[in-house]
C-alpha cells in the first residue's frame, strides 16, 4: 500500500436515486423496488453485523418479513450495543409545538448542518420516515418525555430554531435500543433470527464478485467460523476510536468495515469525523475514553469563559462583567445552539488564546446558573438529573452549584462505506445502514440525528431496498467452506492472528493504540494543515512498521483473548489512519467537522470551495502495491442551494 499519493479513478454515481420531485422520490423507489413473495422469503438468509439501532432494527424488521436471520454482535447481549449510550434524543418533523417546522426544514437543516456534503434526496428522505419512526417507537412503548397534559414533548438541538427533538431524559439511546431490542427479541423467539453474541466479524466473504458471508471469531472459545447468506449487512457503527480516546466504547471498532473496503467496499469521506464540543475533559494520560455530556444541556446551559487570560479564580469568583458568554457573543441568533463542528471549534480558540478553565486551560464553562434561578431545581433536575449525577460520579463537583467543565472530544464519524439511494456499497450483496455508511449527514451531523438515521435504516429502507436486490439477483447455491475463495479468506484471517501471537514484542496492544491516537488528534483532529498531515502520513507507516515487530500479544488464539482482540483491530486502524490523512489532505477546502487552517473566511469560519470539492470522496483500496483511486461522486443541489452557512 502507498498513501503517499492517490489516483484518480473513473466518477461514480448514485443509480438508484430516482428523479423527479424530491417528495415523491421515496415513494416511488419503493413502488418501483421488486418484492420478494413470503413464501420465498423463508429461503433466504440474510446476515445482520450488529445489534444497535440500525442492526436492532434491520435484525427485527427482516424477521418479521419471514427472513431467515443470522445476527452477531461481540457484546454479550444486543441490549449492550453502543446505542445504549446516546443520550439528548431523536430528531422528528412532527411540528407538534407549532413552531414552524416541517419535512421540508428538516431536510433544509439538515443539509445546511452538514454543510452541503450530503445528497439531497438521502437527505429528504430521511425527513421524511422521521415522522414514522416515532409512532414505530411509541408503539413499542418507548417512553418519550410527555407534557402535563400527556402530549409528547420536545425540546431543541445545535443548529435548529425549532423544537423537533423527542427524549428520554438523558437516556434516549437506550430506550429506544430497548424497544428495538424487544422487537428483536420477539423474532428470536419465532425462530426468525439466530443471534450469534460474543461473535466478532474478522472478514467479507466475497465469491464470485458478491458478498456471500463473513468470517467470524468465537470471543469465549476463540473459534473460527464461516457465515453464509444471500446478503450480509453491516451496522457495526463508526470509527472514531481510531482517535483512542473518544466518546465511543472500548471495543467499538472499524474492522467490519475496513475488512469490507479491502474486499471491494469503497469508503467515502473518511475524513470527515464529529467532534462534540460538550464531553468531560480529560484528566491525565490514564484515560482509556471519554465521556459525552448531552448535546441537550445546551438548552438551558450557558457556555462561558474568563474575559482574560490566566484568570484562574473559582467561577463563583469571576463576576458577570467579567465573563465571556462567547457564543451568545457571536452567533447571537443561535447562541449556545450552533452545530457541533463551530461550536468545538470556538471552545478550541477561546482555549487557545489563554482563557480555558480546568487543568491545563482545556475546558470551558456550561453554567445552569440562570436555568436553575428561572425554572427551579426541581425543574433542572427532571430534564437533566441523570446527566448531572454522571457529571457528579465522574468529577466530583456538583453541577447544581459550580458550572460544569467541558471540551470538544471525538464522537461520531460521518464518513463510512460508499452506498448508494439503496444502502448497497460497491460490493454486490453488501449492504451498509447507520453509522456504517456515510450517506446522510454530509460534513457535520447535527444533534439528535444518528439516531433518527440508524432507525429509519433499519425499520424502513432497507427492508424495501433488500428485497429489490433479492427479487433481481439470481444467486444459486449457497457456497461452502470447502469453495477455493472462502478458504483464502479464512487462512488469511487466521494467518494475521498466529502473526500477531508470533511477534512476542515488548509493547501492548493499547500503547501501540495510544501512540497512533495521539498522532491522529494532533494532526487530523479539530484543525488539519497539510503540514501536519504530512508528518502523519510520515509517521503512521513507521508506527505499523514498528508494531509488527514489538507488538506484544499474550496467550493463544484458541481462548478469551482481549489483547489478541485489540491487536487485531489496531491493524486495521493504522491503515485506516493512513486512508483519513490522505483524504483530509487532498480536500484543501474546509467543510463542516474538515477544518482545514489555510482555508477559512475573514471572520475565522470554515471556507468551502464547491466549485472544486462538491462532491463524494469515495476511496477505492489499494491493490499490487499503487496508490488508493479516488472516485468522485458529484453532488447536485436542486432545492437548497449552498451558501456560506451563518448562524450569526
Amino acid at each position: 500500500m502507498n498513501y503517499t499519493d492517490y489516483e484518480t479513478g473513473a466518477p461514480i454515481a448514485d443509480t438508484k436515486a430516482p428523479d423527479g420531485p424530491i417528495a415523491e422520490r421515496w415513494d416511488r423507489r419503493r413502488f418501483e423496488a421488486k418484492l420478494v413473495n413470503p413464501a420465498n422469503r423463508r429461503k433466504h438468509t440474510v446476515i445482520v453485523v450488529g445489534t444497535g439501532l440500525a442492526g436492532g432494527a434491520a435484525g427485527a424488521t427482516l424477521g418479521e418479513q419471514g427472513y431467515q436471520v443470522e445476527q452477531f454482535c461481540y457484546q454479550d447481549s444486543p441490549r449492550r450495543a453502543h446505542s445504549i449510550a446516546a443520550q439528548g434524543g431523536i430528531n422528528a418533523a412532527k411540528n407538534y409545538r407549532n413552531d414552524g417546522d416541517s419535512v421540508h426544514r428538516l431536510f433544509y437543516d439538515t443539509v445546511k448542518g452538514g454543510d452541503f456534503r450530503a445528497r439531497e434526496s438521502n437527505v429528504h428522505r430521511l425527513a421524511q420516515i422521521s415522522v414514522e419512526i416515532i409512532d414505530q417507537c411509541v408503539a413499542q412503548g418507548v417512553p418519550f418525555a410527555r407534557e402535563y397534559g400527556g402530549l409528547l414533548d420536545t425540546r431543541s438541538f445545535g443548529g435548529v430554531q425549532v423544537s423537533r427533538t423527542f427524549y428520554a431524559r438523558g437516556q434516549t439511546g437506550q430506550q429506544l435500543l430497548l424497544g428495538a431490542y424487544q422487537a428483536l427479541s420477539r423474532q428470536i423467539a419465532a425462530g426468525t433470527v439466530t443471534m450469534h453474541p460474543r461473535t466478532e466479524m474478522l472478514d467479507l466473504i466475497v465469491v464470485d464478485g458478491r458478498a456471500r458471508g463473513i468470517v467470524a471469531r468465537d470471543l469465549i472459545t476463540g473459534e473460527i467460523s464461516t457465515h453464509f447468506a444471500d446478503a450480509v449487512v453491516l451496522a457495526t457503527g463508526g470509527y472514531g476510536n481510531v482517535f483512542y480516546l473518544s466518546t465511543n466504547a472500548m471495543n467499538s471498532n472499524a474492522t467490519a468495515v475496513w475488512r469490507a473496503h479491502r474486499r471491494g467496499a469503497w469508503f467515502g469521506n473518511p475524513c470527515f469525523t464529529q467532534i462534540h464540543p460538550t464531553c468531560i475533559p480529560r484528566t491525565g494520560d490514564h484515560q482509556s475514553k471519554l465521556t459525552l455530556m448531552s448535546e441537550s444541556l445546551r438548552n438551558d446551559g450557558r457556555i462561558w469563559v474568563p474575559k482574560a487570560p490566566g484568570d484562574s479564580r473559582p467561577p463563583g469568583e469571576i463576576p458577570e462583567s467579567e465573563r465571556d458568554y462567547y457564543l451568545e457573543r457571536i452567533y447571537p441568533s443561535f447562541g449556545n445552539l450552533v452545530p457541533r463542528d463551530i461550536a468545538s471549534r470556538a471552545a478550541k480558540n477561546v482555549c487557545d488564546e489563554g482563557r480555558g478553565v480546568g487543568p491545563g486551560g482545556q475546558g470551558v464553562y456550561l453554567d445552569f446558573a440562570d436555568a436553575i434561578r428561572r425554572l427551579g431545581r426541581d425543574k433542572v433536575a427532571e430534564q437533566y438529573g441523570n446527566l448531572f449525577d454522571m457529571y457528579q460520579r465522574i468529577t466530583a463537583e456538583d453541577p447544581y452549584e459550580v458550572p460544569m467543565r467541558i471540551y470538544p472530544a471525538v464522537h461520531y464519524t460521518m464518513g463510512g462505506l460508499w452506498v448508494d439511494y439503496d444502502l448497497r456499497t460497491t460490493v454486490p450483496g453488501l449492504f451498509a445502514i447507520g453509522e456504517a455508511n456515510f450517506s446522510d449527514h454530509g460534513a457535520n451531523r447535527l444533534g439528535a440525528s444518528a439516531l433518527m438515521q440508524g432507525l429509519a435504516d433499519g425499520y424502513f429502507v432497507l427492508p424495501s431496498t433488500i428485497n429489490d436486490y433479492l427479487a433481481r439477483t439470481p444467486l444459486g447455491d449457497r457456497p461452502a467452506a470447502s469453495h477455493p475463495e472462502v478458504a483464502d479468506i479464512v487462512a488469511e484471517t487466521e494467518d494475521r492472528l498466529n502473526l500477531l501471537l508470533a511477534v512476542d514484542g515488548d509493547r501492548t496492544p493499547d500503547s501501540f493504540h495510544r501512540e497512533l491516537g495521539e498522532l491522529m488528534w494532533e494532526y487530523c483532529g479539530m484543525s488539519r494543515t497539510e503540514e501536519g498531515l504530512r508528518k502523519a502520513l510520515e509517521r503512521i507507516p513507521q508506527i505499523r512498521e514498528e508494531f509488527w515487530q514489538r507488538i506484544k500479544v499474550p496467550g493463544t488464539g484458541d481462548e478469551f483473548n482481549q489483547s489478541l482482540e485489540k491487536a487485531n483491530r489496531i491493524v486495521d486502524y493504522l491503515e485506516l489512519a493512513e486512508l483519513m490523512c490522505l483524504d483530509a489532505l487532498h480536500r484543501t477546502e474546509s467543510c463542516g467537522g474538515h477544518f482545514r487552517e489555510e482555508s477559512r473566511t475573514p471572520e475565522g469560519e470554515a471556507a468551502r470551495r464547491d466549485e472544486e470539492f462538491g462532491y463524494v470522496a469515495a476511496w477505492e483500496f489499494p491493490r499490487d502495491g499503487r496508490a488508493p483511486v479516488l472516485h468522485k461522486e458529484a453532488l447536485v443541489f436542486e432545492h437548497v442551494h449552498p451558501t456560506q452557512r451563518s448562524y450569526a
